[in-house]
């Protein structure tokens, strides 16, 4: 290993991953891999006996919480860089990494060259956040780049704004999430209006979606099936559109009326 290597540890709870992403790792000209652990908390003291430059850790781990560890590590050895590789993406993923102080964020599904390039980027104390990630942080700085303050979509909403989109997608009108939190109507409007641009939705159906992905409501609540199944053709229905299709097409082929598929 070359003194000006750059020394790289890797924290996930999947052998295989931890494995073959080292062996990747490795093989790239100016990286070192300095050490490898299954658990956030192991990799604390780990990370004070290797002193990494660049720590790439996974977030779905049992045990320890990777964003708790980050935070440790970071603390007990100044001048480490963290990078959180998540399988899953949503906006509160997204907070706590950036609450943590990431200096990079990818997915799991990125290809292995843009972990490298986050690599070299991060430890020259920039940031790096792949295209997913950055699509759930929040444009606060005028177009100016994701740093370490920025703040996802979701986390860019207030408690009542929070409030009025869980009860949006519970399929409640304006006057029934007025009189539930006690507010005028108009309140409603602008806590709605400012959701909607916050997160750049603009319509009640996708409102719905946004707040299913980030677990702000069960997807099985009856408002919120009723609301998604107004905008999503039932099978029964489709079955009956294509037979209905179908008659239309023999009709026209033998000359004689379609029979009602009612």
């Amino acid at each position: 290993m070359a003194t000006e290597d750059i020394r790289i540890m890797l924290v996930d709870d999947h052998a295989l991953v931890r494995l073959a992403l080292g062996e990747w790792l490795a093989r790239e000209a100016g990286l070192a891999m300095v050490g490898s652990s299954g658990t956030a908390d192991v990799a604390i003291t780990m990370a004070m006996e290797c002193r990494p430059d660049v720590i790439v850790m996974g977030t779905e781990m049992p045990g320890m919480i990777c964003f708790d560890a980050g935070q440790m590590i970071t603390a007990l050895c100044p001048g480490v860089h963290m990078i959180y590789l998540s399988a899953t993406v949503s906006d509160w993923l997204v907070d706590q990494a950036l609450q943590a102080g990431a200096s990079g964020h990818l997915t799991k599904s990125d290809p292995p060259e843009a972990l490298i390039r986050a690599i070299r980027v991060v430890f020259s104390d920039g940031v790096y956040f792949s295209k997913r990630i950055r699509s759930r942080i929040a444009d606060s700085d005028h177009g100016r780049g994701v740093g370490r303050g920025s703040r996802s979509r979701a986390g860019m909403l207030t408690h009542r704004e929070l409030q009025v989109l869980e009860y949006v997608a519970r399929a409640f009108s304006k006057k029934q999430i007025a009189s539930t939190l006690s507010i005028s109507v108009k309140t409603v409007d602008r806590h709605s209006c400012n959701l909607m641009r916050k997160l750049d939705i603009h319509d009640r159906v996708e409102l719905t979606r946004f707040a299913i992905r980030e677990g702000l409501v069960n997807p099985d609540r009856p408002g919120a099936t009723e609301l998604l199944s107004r905008w999503t053709p039932s099978a029964s229905h489709r079955e009956r559109s294509e037979r209905s299709d179908r008659q239309r097409q023999m009709s026209g082929q033998i000359g004689v009326p379609a029979a009602s598929s009612g």
